[in-house]
This record gives C-alpha cells, structure tokens and sequence, in this order.
C-alpha cells in the first residue's frame, strides 16, 4: 500500500510542474507583447509622416536602360551557342530615358545635322578596299584644275566643303562596289560626272547622276520568274491541299482570278478523297498570274497553298518523225526520191502464214505414237555365223 501511494504522489508531482511551466510560458509571451506595443509607437513618432520604417531603410532603383531580360528559353539558346543577343537587341532596342533639361538645351543649341542633297552623284565599279577618304582626294584632286567660278560651258572646281556626303554601302566589313557623293549644286554634279572613265585604285570608275535611273530593267521585267519556277502557261499547280477539298471548292477560292475551263484533282480510289494537289486550267496565262500575284488566294482554309505554272501539254513540240523540215535539212545533198516513201495504204503486205490441220509435216508425233511405231528386233533363235576360236 505504501508503494501505490507514493506512485500516486509522484504522478501528481509531475502534472504540477507542467502545469507551472505551462504558465510560466505564457507570462513570457505576454510580457513580450507589452513590450512590442510600447516600443512601436516610438518608432512611428521618430518615422516621417506617410512613409512606413521599411520604405525609409530600403530604396527602390529602376535602370531604364537595361534591355529585356532573357526568357528561360533564350537561356537555354544562350548555353547552347544558338542565341545571338546583337540580333536579340535589334529587335527590343532599351528604352531611352527621357533627356534632362540640360541635355534638351544643348541638343537645342547644337547645330543641326546634315540631310540628304538633292543633287549628288553615284559612283560604281569601285575596288572593294576604296575608303571615303580616296573618293574626296580623288574628285578634289580631278578637279583643282578647274576655275572657281566658271561659265556655263566650263566645269568648276570641287573643294572638300562642297561634298556634304559620302555614302559607301557596306556588306559584311566589305563595301558593295558603288557609293553615293551629295554635292551643293546641279553644276558640280555636271562636273564630277565628266570624271568618269578615270581610274581610281586600278578600276576604271563610271559616274551617273543619282536621280538619273536610265539602264534599269523596266520593273515588270523578270517578274512572272519570281512568281514560279516554270515559264508562264495557262495551267495553275495547287499544292497543299487539305484531304477534304472538293472541286466546288478550288472553283469558288479562284473564280476572282479568271475564267476557269476545267480543275483536275488527284483522289484516292478507294475513298475519293483529294491526295494534296490539283491542276487549274484558265482561259489564258493571266489567270494563273493573277492568283500567283494574291495574297487571298495563297491559302485555303488556315492552310498555306503551294502555287506554281503548270506544264501546258499543248505547246509541246512535235516529234521528230512529224517534222518533215528536219529531214530536208539533214538529207539536202542527198537526192529528194531516196527519201520518198509509198502510203501505208500503197505499201505491199507480206504474205500471212497459214497454218492448217492436214499438214504433218511440222507437226510432232506424241512419244507413246512413236514408240508403238518403231521397228522392233525379232525374238527367234538365229543361228550363229561366227566362228568359234580355240587355244592350245
């Protein structure tokens, strides 16, 4: 009994202690409140009005010159060596910070920059390692020879403040052979074009107006060959197509291009479905150039269509048995009666073969006939004609 009692003591011993530290951590948590509240309203009164303590310590910065930031895509291109960021930066340029006060005066009070002449020369079959520097020194050096002043049938000299540019069209660190000089006047461009012929870096330079065009291909040149492959016909190739287009369909999306005589569209047998392309006939060429030319008709349902000229089987040239010209040009030597040939109607005939029933003579016997048929040796005894050797 002593031991049970004492159990039950020390049990209640231990509930005691936990109930004590129970309170005891409350009355932290508390003091450590009162205490959070007392200090808050100091650091609100030591604060500015309308700002709050974190705003105070911590300063937002925004460089509006920075570029876009790099998708986790172009990151990867990045690694990878896939991503050009000069090519990247063209297309999001940084955004400019708008000028200060005092930039915007001293842009205001700088001199303007020099715009385009109306007057200048183009100047070509340059060497590729000709400078701007080559190009004034040799139109200042060709004409300080020149008067100032001159009249109307005389040429005047051309100073290096007279060349208000120098445009040299580049490709890749390489200049494209020609460049354009803006001059002040329509009389220094009537000189400087005097110097053409004249070498310059061992080329012989050729010298035009810039606003003289003349020996340009005329602009409708050329411009079926950049439409299609093939030469220009009156059939239209259509490529592309979805499975489901039918003929009304290739009717009603090229009606607005001409006069349509007849559509051919490849299709499965089994099914009828279209396989992907169809052949257009028009009434003439302008058809199919016109729907090469739109831009409505290079796609049908959300799809892109692939169009081209068709070959046009009726301009195909004859062949070479057809063209009796040929035969006179090769064969004109020759005397003309070799050549002549009968009608197919006047040509004799060679005689047909017969073959008939009652001759034997290409006929083959059976094996079984032939066999019955053969001579057959005799089965009697036949005496013996021979004569009989002996040895001692």
């Amino acid at each position: 009994m002593a031991s049970e009692i004492a159990r039950k003591e020390s049990k209640k011993d231990k509930k005691d202690r936990k109930e004590k530290k129970k309170e005891l951590k409350k009355k932290a948590t508390k003091k450590e409140a009162s205490d959070e509240e007392v200090e808050a309203p100091e650091q609100t009164e030591a604060a500015p009005s309308g700002t709050s303590n974190r705003a105070t310590l911590e300063e937002i910065s925004i460089d509006l010159a920075a570029g876009v930031p790099l998708s986790k895509k172009q990151q990867r291109l990045l690694k990878k060596g896939k991503l050009n960021l000069e090519k990247l930066a063209k297309k999001n340029p940084p955004v400019k910070p708008e000028p200060t006060p005092e930039e915007a005066a001293a842009a205001a009070a700088a001199p303007p920059k020099s715009t385009k002449s109306e007057f200048g020369v183009w100047i070509g079959n340059l060497s590729f390692d000709t400078t701007r520097e080559d190009l004034i020194r040799f139109i200042v050096g060709k004409t300080s020879t020149f008067g100032e002043s001159a009249s109307a049938d005389e040429d005047i000299k051309v100073t290096e403040d007279d060349i208000s540019r120098v445009n040299l069209p580049k490709k890749e660190n390489k200049i494209k052979g020609f460049a354009y000089v803006d001059l002040p006047s329509l009389k220094h461009v009537t000189t400087v074009i005097g110097l053409s012929e004249s070498v310059l870096n061992g080329r012989k330079l050729l010298i035009k107006n810039a606003n003289s065009f003349e020996g340009r291909p005329a602009k409708d040149a050329g411009a079926t060959s950049s439409l299609s492959k093939n030469p220009p016909s009156r059939i239209l190739f259509v490529g592309n197509l979805p499975f489901d287009t039918t003929e009304d369909n290739l009717e009603e999306h090229f009606r607005h291009c001409g006069d349509i005589v007849r559509i051919r569209m490849a299709t499965f047998e089994d099914t009828g479905k279209c396989k992907g392309f169809a052949f257009i006939d028009f009434k003439d060429e302008t058809g199919p150039t016109t729907a090469l030319k739109s831009k409505l008709a290079k796609s049908l349902i959300n799809r892109p269509l692939r169009l081209e000229y068709g070959e046009d089987r009726s301009k195909r040239t004859p062949k070479r048995e057809d063209r009796p010209e040929r035969q006179e040009r090769v064969h004109r030597s020759e005397p003309a009666e070799r050549f002549e040939r009968p009608a197919r109607a006047e040509r004799p005939r060679p005689p047909k073969r017969s073959f008939r029933d009652d001759d034997n003579s290409n006929k083959r016997l059976k094996s079984s006939v032939a066999l019955a048929n053969a001579q057959r040796a005799s089965a009697a005894i036949v005496p013996s004609t021979g004569k009989k050797t002996t040895f001692d």
